[in-house]
């Protein structure tokens, strides 16, 4: 710096101090900072959220996007985004060896039987490590022998032309340790709270419009196909009910309308008995069925009596009086999982719920206007589907009671092929409930149809329990049960049905035709034949046929997964997603997991009042089974197609590492939620950074509200609340 030589320049020298002055404070500042800032920012209390999902507080320094409040630092759980990632001031538990081995990205992606094992080059060391992974998994081609040496977990559904397995880096997978553990040591964290993304200008939400044909309020793709459906050569099997899917390309790419006066549902349990009449605008069945109490109208509201066909005078009357028939069913203890087959608005699955049961209900989409909405709508697992052609979306073996009243399937029908499939789902001792007229009319044709039925039942070897009319309304009821092994049924001089091919594989579901055969009853050791223990320790323990021989998903013996992958999602849905990533939990009802692996997510919310749909995808490993084992429900589905619920049928949809495994355009995924999700209801998903950085984009575009976005190394957490927007432009 060039100092003045003469006093005549005074007041240019006074300049020069002071800015050479203030430059010197300002270094001495830098080097205290420097030399006194503590290794960590220290962690805010994390935000409180009222019960509109908002912080209670906001001070100066909150982040807020769209009025709705980010910590500035999520709870520590919060911020993992996987049971492979630890989170900022997490710890790994000193004896890494039993600690978690449960990874998002761990399941395999392959058709034949294969274990998520990875190839020589790819081996992640087993060694302990306190530092966090740089990538979380990776995909590994597998050959043919592969497959069939690792093979013990099954996918589902049609033929892939690639045989391909997401690997779970094991150090990685340890993931949330419990927090009662003692013995930790610290990591270098890694990971910054990102801010939602600015919001996007006005003219790109111009790219969306809403359809506009008649009906787009409740259009379900793959069961509103009228081209694919105008060309079945027949419909004598109900065709016209099950799937037809439009290709990627035919899927409109436009928004579905809200009714006209749509807002905010009911909350359960009010929902049970009542709902808003503009949230599904439908009066058909008021009028169809007012003469067996179903449904009634009051001025704004749809009421729900809980009466039905068979329910003369209540659901809970007809569940106590099968109660009765049978003690041994004992509802919530031994009897947990039941199909309602041609359910009608679910109330017998609504009322199944006071004893501790959760009830998959299905009916077709058909003249009944809208019955499996009004089931969704008031809170009760439903979807639709129909008895026709292609076997029902679930494994074998699944069910502990199915239940048809008046149901208006033919069982007798077509060789009794209906009740082969009840059959495949039925677990070997579980009841099959029919009240219909059949079972106590005495006309000449529910006579025959009596009789046909009784004689398919026969060839079966189910054993007729009990045949009883209730005396305060006369309906009849008759329940049936499944051998507990085969013996019964080899003694038949002539097995009809036969038994099926040893290649047909009972889980087998998705687009899968109808067999006039049955599948023996598995035996032995490891088979899947035992009755599981009573509710509810039914959920926290491994299925028995669940042995240490099996690999599970996630590399490790099947039962070490299983057990790892339980509490990993208690630790997470207690230390994270119930109290830090600000989602109103008192709106929460109806959930979807999309992927959902052993249904950890489900079993950690068990106590919640509320029920989760388990998807298990076509091309994962098949853990249905085990999923229903643990007295919870689920179906297989491709997420490359749209599933078969209504518009606005779930609260939350959780997708964790699910559009970064998908084989085709996660545009049309994230669209499909959109319309399955309900206005003011949430999403949470865990996936890669470019995974979801497209993902929000697509969110921002719809008018999706960023909650929470959350990255640490090249994994995300994001958490977003769908709003009430819709486009003013409909598609032409």
């Amino acid at each position: 710096m060039r100092f003045p030589k003469h006093r005549s320049d005074k007041e240019t020298l006074s300049v020069y101090y002071m800015v050479g002055g203030a430059g010197f404070i300002a270094l001495l500042l830098i080097i205290l900072w420097e030399n006194s800032a503590p290794p960590e920012i220290a962690e805010p209390a994390p935000a409180k959220f009222n019960q509109n999902g908002r912080s209670s507080t906001n001070n100066s320094g909150s982040k807020v996007w769209n009025s709705t409040q980010v910590p500035e630092k999520p709870p520590s759980d919060a911020v993992d985004c996987g049971p492979d990632n630890k989170g900022k001031d997490e710890t790994f538990a000193e004896d890494t060896k039993d600690d978690l081995k449960v990874g998002q990205n761990g399941q395999q992606a392959q058709k034949a039987d294969v274990s998520p094992e990875s190839t020589e080059s790819e081996q992640v060391p087993k060694e302990k490590t306190d530092k966090l992974p740089e990538e979380i998994s990776t995909q590994a081609e597998l050959t043919s022998e592969t497959k069939e040496e690792t093979s013990n977990f099954e996918t589902q559904g049609t033929e892939s032309k690639e045989e391909e397995l997401v690997i779970q880096n094991e150090e990685a997978a340890k993931g949330f340790i419990d927090s009662s553990s003692d013995t930790s040591v610290e990591t270098e964290p890694k990971s910054t709270l990102k801010e939602p993304a600015v919001e996007v200008e006005e003219d790109v939400h111009d790219m969306w419009e809403l359809c506009a044909w008649e009906g787009a309020q409740d259009y379900i793709p793959c069961l509103d196909n009228s081209k694919a459906i105008e060309a079945l050569p027949s419909t004598k099997l109900f065709q016209h009910r099950e799937r037809h899917c439009p290709s990627e390309e035919d899927l409109p790419k436009c928004l579905v309308p809200l009714p006209k006066g749509y807002k905010k549902p009911i909350q359960w349990i009010l929902s049970r008995d009542q709902i808003w009449l503009k949230n599904v605008p439908h009066t058909g069945l008021v009028s169809y069925k007012k003469d067996q109490n179903w449904v009634k109208q009051e001025e704004d509201k749809f009421i729900f009596p809980g009466g039905g066909t068979q329910f003369k005078i209540g659901a809970l009357h007809y569940i106590e009086f099968i109660q009765e028939m049978v003690p041994s069913i004992a509802w919530g203890k031994h009897t947990r999982v039941v199909l309602d087959v041609g359910c009608g608005v679910a109330s017998f699955g609504g009322y199944l719920f006071d004893k501790d049961v959760i009830t998959m209900s299905f009916a077709p989409k058909d003249e009944h206007e809208a019955q499996v909405q009004f089931a969704l709508e008031r809170g009760i697992p439903a979807f639709s589907a129909v008895m026709g052609t292609q076997r029902l979306v679930f494994p074998s073996n699944a069910f502990d009671a199915v239940h048809c009243a008046s149901c208006r399937v033919s069982w007798h029908a077509e060789g009794g092929m209906l009740l082969v499939e009840l059959n495949r789902v039925l677990r070997p001792g579980g009841f099959f409930i029919w009240s219909a007229t059949p079972v106590y009319s005495s006309s000449d044709e529910d006579k025959k149809i009596w009789t046909d039925t009784l004689t398919i039942v026969q060839r079966l070897s189910w054993s007729l329990l009990v045949k009883k009319q209730d005396p305060q309304t006369g309906v009849g009821v008759v329940v049936f049960q499944k051998p507990e092994d085969n013996e019964f049924y080899d003694l038949h001089e002539v097995l009809d049905p036969p038994y099926c091919e040893e290649d047909d594989k009972p889980d087998a579901a998705w687009y899968v035709p109808m067999k006039a055969c049955i599948h023996r009853i598995p035996t032995g050791e490891g088979a899947r034949s035992e009755w599981p223990r009573e509710w509810p320790l039914r959920v926290e323990f491994a299925p028995s046929w669940l042995t240490g021989s099996k690999k599970g998903i996630y590399g490790s013996p099947a039962v070490q997964d299983y057990e790892s992958d339980t509490a990993h999602w208690k630790h997470v849905i207690q230390k994270s997603y119930l109290e830090g990533v600000g989602l109103n939990w008192s709106t929460v009802r109806n959930v979807m997991d999309m992927k959902a692996g052993y249904g950890g997510f489900a079993a950690a919310l068990i106590t919640q009042q509320l029920w989760v749909m388990n998807i298990v995808p076509v091309n994962e490993p098949d853990t249905l089974p085990i999923i229903f084992d643990r007295g919870l429900i689920g179906m297989y589905h491709d997420w490359c197609e749209p599933h078969s619920t209504y518009p606005r049928s779930y609260d939350l949809l959780h997708a964790d590492h699910l559009l970064s495994t998908i084989k085709c355009n996660d545009f049309n995924l994230v669209l499909e939620m959109d319309r399955i999700l309900r206005p003011e209801g949430w999403a949470i998903f865990r996936d890669r950074v470019t995974t979801l950085g497209k993902v929000e984009e697509i969110l921002q575009s719809l008018h999706w509200k960023v909650v929470l976005s959350y990255t640490q190394e090249n994994e995300q957490l994001l958490v977003a609340q769908k709003t009430f927007w819709r486009p003013e432009g409909t598609s032409r």
